[in-house]
């Protein structure tokens, strides 16, 4: 009898427990934060048995780039989506985020991604078609009759998948481009799972997707309407050039990129030739004529500017535009050595570009850029300080963000920032004994030597194995492309 009276209380118990702990508990008070001061968020911690969404890169030397220039032996960076959610040493952020799934940087450099801040990525499918020729020469004679006779949709699919291949497994993760059919372009940036910014060309003469200036502007305002608001590409307009399109073109070109807030590129005095004919022609140097159109602003972003005087780099800097330095184009094609000292001192906007790929350095590597820029000044100028490994590095990642305009978003590892990032092995031959880690990064490292790339949080590249695009189908497809070419030219004229 007594053990009937108690089972009904204890179920009793039981039962008025677990609805206890069903119940929602009140949030606990917060502390008020002071007027004007809110209070810092604290960091939530994933519980171990949810799976995260974060990913850590921890054990690293992550070089941050940030403007105290932060080196963390043994450090990590915590991405969260898209983007950086915290930097700092190891330990603390796996303890802080213990839940994150993780990538071993142990033994390897981790940096922000490079950026190639001007080329014309689908000639990688002419490389090595007209060596060792004057600029001139090879554009008018070579370039444009190959372009004239091969360039299509098609060729510009493939062309972008070659160069992405190459530029994701030489650690570039954002590129400017300025070529035709960007739009195609634009498709086969994103689906590799790059960053562009991506400008469509114009230039007074027919070229392959127009036949006249009117029909590109058409096309550019379609192509900048379509990709606004992207979250990897940022569409642009592109003149070629103040020698190749007129005052009107270029007016108009300006006046269409600003009512999209779209940026402009432009070849700017690349040649000595260039140079001398603007102030034969018009009595002012190519970035004075620039200037008194009303073309140059903080928008501008103008590759080369080898044959810039004084008041030309006074002129670029004021105004806000940031110049992109070829180093390997312009030793190819002899245009000239860019005073890129003077511009760096006067606080121009400056990045490093590879050029197009065919004819003017034919790689897209800016670790080649690097070292080519350091050593070009220094051997014009015979002075070894003319540009150290720090300066190189420094154009490569936070200077070439701040030359297009996007220092806000790439270009360092800080908190906000996109997760643009590389790891960079450590362990190859060639790479030790390691004193320093710019001249080693700038003078010693090769493209080969970067394992991992990761994009806007995603991870396009994993120890040297491509996770967004097909290598055999793409090299198949550029060596079919490179037998039509070779047919499509008459004698004499390609290899």
């Amino acid at each position: 009898m007594r053990n009937r009276c108690v089972l009904p209380v204890l179920l009793a118990l039981v039962l008025c427990g677990a609805a206890r702990a069903a119940a929602p508990r009140p949030a606990p008070a917060q502390e008020a934060a002071p007027e004007g001061h809110p209070l810092p968020q604290r960091p939530r911690i994933p519980s171990r048995s949810v799976p995260s969404t974060d990913l850590l890169i921890s054990g690293g030397t992550v070089v941050t780039m940030d403007a105290h220039r932060r080196i963390l032996e043994d450090g990590a960076v915590l991405v969260r989506d898209t983007a950086i959610l915290a930097v700092g040493p190891r330990k603390d952020l796996e303890e802080r985020y213990p839940a994150a799934r993780r990538i071993d940087a142990r033994g390897q450099i981790v940096l922000p991604g490079f950026i190639n801040g001007h080329t014309h990525a689908p000639m990688v499918l002419l490389r090595g078609l007209a060596n060792d020729l004057t600029l001139e020469d090879w554009l008018t004679n070579h370039i444009f009759p190959a372009e004239a006779r091969n360039v299509t949709e098609d060729f510009c699919v493939w062309g972008t998948r070659l160069a992405a291949l190459e530029m994701i497994q030489a650690g570039i993760t954002t590129f400017a481009d300025m070529y035709y059919f960007e739009d195609a372009i634009a498709r086969e940036t994103k689906a590799a799972g790059m960053r562009g910014v991506l400008g469509e060309s114009v230039i007074d003469f027919p070229v392959a997707d127009s036949r006249s200036p009117d029909q590109s502007f058409q096309q550019i305002e379609k192509f900048l309407e379509h990709w606004k608001g992207d979250a990897l590409i940022r569409a642009a307009v592109a003149p070629h050039s103040p020698y190749t399109c007129s005052a009107d073109t270029l007016k108009r070109a300006a006046v269409l990129a600003r009512r999209f807030d779209a940026p402009l590129l432009i070849h700017v005095a690349e040649t000595r030739h260039e140079r001398e004919e603007s102030l034969e022609k018009k009595h002012l140097s190519p970035v004075a004529w620039l200037d008194s159109i009303g073309f140059l602003g903080p928008d501008v972003v103008a590759a080369h500017c080898v044959w810039v005087d004084p008041d030309d780099i006074r002129t670029l800097a004021a105004r806000g535009v940031g110049c992109v330095h070829n180093p390997a184009s312009n030793m190819m094609l002899a245009s000239g050595v860019a005073p890129v000292p003077a511009m760096l001192a006067a606080g121009v906007r400056l990045g490093l570009g590879t050029d197009g790929p065919a004819g003017s350095g034919n790689v897209l590597d800016i670790l080649q850029a690097m070292d080519l820029a350091a050593k070009l000044q220094k051997v014009s100028r015979l002075d070894p300080r003319a540009l150290t490994a720090q300066q190189a590095l420094e154009m490569a990642t936070i200077g070439g963000a701040r030359a297009l305009h996007m220092e806000g978003q790439i270009g360092s590892l800080e908190e906000g920032k996109q997760a643009d990032i590389i790891l960079l092995r450590t362990d190859a031959a060639h790479e030790v004994p390691m004193y320093d880690l710019a001249s080693a990064i700038v003078y010693s490292m090769e493209a080969s030597d970067v394992e991992t790339v990761i994009i806007a949080g995603r991870v396009v590249m994993k120890d040297r194995r491509m996770l967004t695009l097909d290598p055999p189908s793409i090299i198949a497809k550029a060596r079919e492309y490179a037998e039509k070419v070779k047919k499509s030219m008459p004698a004499g004229t390609a290899p």
